[in-house]
């Protein structure tokens, strides 16, 4: 395991154990509810969609925190058999969309899943099904997803002003952060069972590119000024969990530390343990330490740029 990462986990487990310690005291003892990150391969290049490594890098963060267990399985889909599943009460969910989604034919698994109460979350590009056959079970998994030629996909800086009160929100304040944040997500009818948790205001020129698949629409460029929601938390009539989350194009973002926490809060509600009134806590990240999850950079890595990138979140957590 390379240096930086034994430090992080060295330095994690430390803050989990004085955590878990405090909340020892108030909590029943009960086995930890399982939680299973599931991530795609990588793609897009250096630090971003890191599939991989980003999950287990909140794996390994999640363990450390110590309220709940979780594991990480890469790569394609294994099918319901896997012994990694048993047990699990949430499905997190970090890979690429449309042909490539692990879950094109994988569909029926996940239902079955979810009428076991097994809650799903899906962050960013897993937010787009292959066809269109499968728009209805991403409504009933998540309340949303992102429609080809109805939602879009550009890079910009979005402003949180507040966020409203739920579990998912507990420490978490108003912070701004640039992403590919997609935007005017399809929701249920009604937005039934949905609750809108990041919300921002696009910037018009978003609104005004060329139309296309991703790009833009006419829809899109109606709503000059308009806010849109950027992530959701959705309980069905059965009490199914489910959750969306349209950014982390870049692995770097998860040293944001109101960012990381939202993302952690959200997996442990959506396996239905207690999330603390002050988020799950844990400690920012270096540089060095997320590179040690991906492994070495090429020799064209702009460190420097990088480096600016995660100064500048100290400031606007």
């Amino acid at each position: 395991m390379n240096w930086t990462r034994r430090r992080f986990l060295s330095a994690t487990a430390a803050a989990g154990l004085a955590l878990s310690g405090r909340e020892l005291l108030a909590r029943p003892e009960r086995s930890k509810l399982r939680i299973v990150l599931f991530a795609g391969p990588a793609s897009h290049g250096y630090g971003a969609h890191e599939h991989p490594a980003s999950c287990k890098y909140l794996t390994d963060t999640l363990n450390t925190w110590g309220g709940v267990e979780a594991v990480c399985i890469e790569g394609q889909w294994p099918g319901l058999n896997d012994p990694r599943l048993k047990g699990a009460k949430a499905l997190y969910v970090y890979c690429d969309g449309l042909s490539h989604h692990p879950f094109k034919s994988a569909m029926a698994d996940i239902d079955k899943l979810v009428e076991q109460g097994v809650g799903i979350g899906m962050l960013h590009y897993a937010l787009i099904p292959d066809k269109k056959q499968d728009y209805p079970h991403m409504l009933d998994w998540l309340g949303g997803y992102y429609e080809p030629h109805w939602s879009v996909n550009p890079h910009w800086h979005a402003t949180i002003k507040q966020v409203p009160d739920h579990a998912i929100t507990r420490g978490v304040g108003a912070f701004d952060i640039q992403d590919e944040w997609y935007y005017h997500m399809r929701f249920n009818e009604g937005m039934k069972g949905v609750t809108p948790l990041l919300t921002a205001t696009p910037p018009d020129a978003t609104r005004k590119r060329k139309h296309g698949p991703h790009s833009g629409n006419p829809h899109v460029a109606a709503r000059l000024g308009k806010e849109e929601h950027l992530a959701w938390a959705y309980e069905n009539e059965k009490g199914n969990r489910g959750f969306g989350f349209t950014g982390l194009h870049f692995h770097w973002n998860l040293a944001h530390d109101t960012f990381r926490k939202f993302l952690l809060n959200a997996a442990v509600w959506l396996a239905g343990a207690d999330v603390p009134q002050v988020g799950v806590e844990s400690p920012t990240p270096t540089l060095d330490e997320l590179i040690a999850y991906i492994g070495d950079p090429p020799g064209k890595f702009n460190r420097e740029a990088v480096e600016q990138r995660l100064a500048s979140f100290k400031q606007s957590a």
